[in-house]
Parts: structure tokens; sequence; C-alpha cells
């Protein structure tokens, strides 16, 4: 897979994609990453990028023509346009299931907008989609594209040592993953699960997915709607339910 980077601060975002467990699959070619600077394509002497918005307001916007130049040179390039997401705060809020989406295309490119925003009429001609990480706004475009890029980098082969180490996370089956824990086996006075502890295979297995599906009803309980449950999940969870309306009962009962 292929991302680009459209983007005034380059730089940013190459140190973040050239560290880590990203960094050495773009060594090992697993994935490719490349970094374009939008000011690269500015068509005065200052370089300049920005211009005050029609109609007024505070801040500045960038121009519609230099990220129209960088855009078409990215596509000349490939030979084919790529799939363009804009990162903005008015996008659809990323999500795993979207992300395992996006994994799959071969081109992505990841527009940095800076400032107030983009001139509107490059949403219009290019964007694909537009995606947010949150409802909150940052100074830059930069931070979102490389959330959803690592996000993204995670899931092509050869990136993680194997499909197990992103198939067990939280979200990637609508489940938060359970808890873990290494050495020592006791600090400070806690103890590490016995279940953890006894070598047995399907022990530690039923251990772990019933803790995922406590920690899911606990933490995000919305979340359990679009969970894959088994017959022996759905099980348990009736139990907890029952176990967490018995306690409210009787906590009303003692009042």
């Amino acid at each position: 897979m292929r991302i680009d980077f459209l983007t005034l601060f380059p730089d940013m975002c190459e140190a973040v994609m050239s560290e880590s467990i990203i960094g050495r699959a773009r060594r090992k070619g697993a994935i490719e990453v490349y970094c374009h600077q939008i000011r690269d394509f500015a068509y005065d002497k200052h370089n300049r990028v920005d211009d005050c918005p029609f109609g007024g307001g505070m801040g500045m916007l960038l121009m519609a023509e230099p990220i129209a130049l960088c855009i078409d040179d990215l596509i000349e390039k490939l030979g084919e346009k790529p799939h363009l997401v804009y990162l903005s705060p008015q996008g659809k809020t990323l999500t795993q299931q979207r992300v395992k989406e996006l994994a799959q295309l071969p081109n992505l490119a990841l527009l940095c907008g800076h400032y107030e925003g983009i001139d509107e009429r490059i949403i219009d001609r290019y964007v694909d989609e537009e995606i947010s990480i949150g409802d909150y706004v940052l100074t830059g475009g930069e931070l979102p594209a490389l959330v959803l890029a690592d996000s993204v980098c995670r899931m092509i082969d050869g990136v993680l040592s194997s499909e197990e180490c992103f198939q067990e996370e939280s979200h990637f089956n609508s489940l938060l993953e359970y808890p873990q824990y290494t050495r020592p086996a006791v600090w400070r006075g806690a103890k590490v699960p016995d279940e953890l502890m006894t070598g047995h295979h399907e022990n530690v297995r039923k251990w772990r997915r019933q803790q995922s599906i406590l920690r899911t009803l606990h933490k995000r309980p919305e979340m359990l709607e679009k969970a894959d449950l088994t017959k022996e999940d759905r099980a348990f969870l009736e139990k907890l339910l029952s176990e967490t309306e018995n306690a409210g009962t009787e906590s009303e009962n003692e009042g």
C-alpha cells in the first residue's frame, strides 16, 4: 500500500512515519509513504498558500490552486487518482471498520488542512471523503492524518508480525481488549489472575474472552450491539446482566 501526505509540514509527518513499527515496515517495503509540501506548488515568489476568506472572518484559508497543483502532480506520478481523504472536524468519525476498509486500497492520499481550513472548491472537485478523529479542533490536519495512517498501516500484511497482533485488540471485533499483565507475578501486593498462570491455553482463551465482554459492558456497552458473540458469549453476558440487575435490586432494598 502507498500513503501520500499532502501537507505544509512534511518533515513532521516524515518523522513520525519513520519511527517504530511503521518505520521498520517502510524500510522492508511492506508499505510506501511519501510526504508532499503544498508550498512547493505556490505560484508567487513568497510561496504563499493562504489568503483571507471571502465574506470576512477570523483567520486565513488555504487557497485552491496550490493544493490542486499538488494533487494533480500526485495523480500524474501515480497514473491514477488516489482515494483522497481530507482530515476535517466536519468529517465522519474514524472507526475500526473504516480503517479495515481503507487498508484494502492500493493508494491513499491524506490532505492536511491548516489555519481555518481549505477552499471548498478543492473538497468539491477532489476529495472522496472527509474523516475526523473526534469532536474537537486541532491546529492542523497533520496529527489526524498521522493517526489515520498509523491505524491503516497496522492492518497491512507484513507490518505486524501476525494478524493476531490486531485481531484481539480493542474495537477490532466490537469488543474492548482484555486486561494484560507481565512479570513479576506479584507487584506491590497485586497478583496476576490465576487463570493466566496455569498454562492451560483453553482456560486462558476463555478468561480473556470473558474479560473482553465484561470490560466492554462496563466501559462501552453500546459496542455490544455490533459485537460478533457466540452462544457461549451470550450466555456469559446474560449472566453478567442478571448479576448487575440483582445487585441493583438489593441496593434499592437496603436503601
